[in-house]
């Protein structure tokens, strides 16, 4: 029986409780113990002496509300940029040093992986296969220089997400199984993946299971140590929460969820609520569904 936890994205803080002393009380008032910090609410890129003030807060803030920050990740802002996949070498070459900094803030942060999305291919790029390849195969160079920074930083591994856009690869499960095992045939330590389940939503698939959240859980769960979990309806990327309204439609069992991961042979994993609220969205609101959905998997979750 595999070790699942539940854990939250702090997303749903970005420009609403930015303060590390505001979303980490937050969490501690519902009882999560378990942190996936996003680089929206801190830049890698911070010049000094600002970012070691931020780091400091934040490892204060998480260490007294009895918090563990388990990985850092891409944001939305990040997740604006081509990264390893821009068409432009230089600019990959920027993509590389983005990443080798959100590294560097990963470690001081105390979390023991760093991730999130990685390379989106510009459209021609995509449609030419000669670039393509030259471009794929960039991005498994990218990555797997950026394992040796980590590697010296101290992190465990890296986590690349599968995307739900052919052009921000892997968005298959096939591709997904290919990419880890080019990028750890040459990496200095583990490449993983971070399934979403709701990213199962691609218009190019390679066979029907691309589009059935259980069928990668099954297939690369053991390959996932950590996971976004969101209610969707299995047509786009939602990142609905859990809550009664958003149920009713949702295909996101978390019975199901489990199900498929003990069947993946997965060991332990964090599932990690990635809720995104539309901006316009009430405060309230927000704080109230985030508490919901949590209420919601603490049925299913022994821990």
């Amino acid at each position: 029986m595999a070790r699942i936890r539940l854990g939250v994205n702090n997303c749903f803080a970005v420009k609403r409780w930015p303060l590390a002393s505001e979303w980490a009380g937050i969490l501690e008032q519902a009882g999560i113990k378990v942190v996936q910090f996003s680089y929206d609410l801190l830049d890698p890129r911070t010049p000094e002496p600002l970012l070691t003030l931020m780091v400091e807060e934040i490892r204060e803030a998480v260490e007294t509300k009895g918090l563990e920050i388990h990985s850092t990740f891409t944001g939305l802002a990040a997740y604006s940029f081509n990264l390893f996949g821009h068409p432009n070498p230089l600019v990959r070459a920027d993509g590389f040093d983005w990443y080798a900094r959100a590294v560097k803030v990963a470690t001081r942060l105390g979390a023991q992986a760093c991730g999130g999305h990685i390379a989106a291919l510009s459209v021609n790029d995509w449609k030419n296969e000669a670039r393509r390849r030259v471009v794929v195969d960039s991005i498994i160079e990218g990555v797997a220089a950026l394992t040796r920074v980590a590697k010296e930083a101290g992190l465990e591994m890296l986590l690349w997400e599968p995307m739900p856009v052919p052009r921000e690869p892997p968005s298959t499960i096939n591709g997904a199984r290919q990419i880890l095992e080019r990028v750890n045939a040459v990496s200095s330590i583990p490449v993983n993946l971070c399934i979403d389940l709701g990213h199962a939503c691609s218009w190019s698939v390679d066979r029907k299971e691309d589009l059935d959240p259980y069928a990668w859980l099954r297939e690369l769960g053991a390959f996932s140590p950590a996971l976004h979990i969101q209610q969707t309806d299995g047509k786009a990327d939602r990142h609905w929460p859990f809550t009664e309204e958003y149920n009713r439609v949702g295909i996101i069992e978390p019975d199901k969820v489990l199900e498929a991961l003990d069947d993946s042979g997965v060991k332990e994993a964090v599932l990690f609520l990635e809720i995104i609220h539309p901006f316009e969205a009430p405060d309230d609101k927000v704080l109230k569904d985030l508490h919901e959905s949590i209420k919601y998997w603490r049925e299913y979750l022994s821990e």
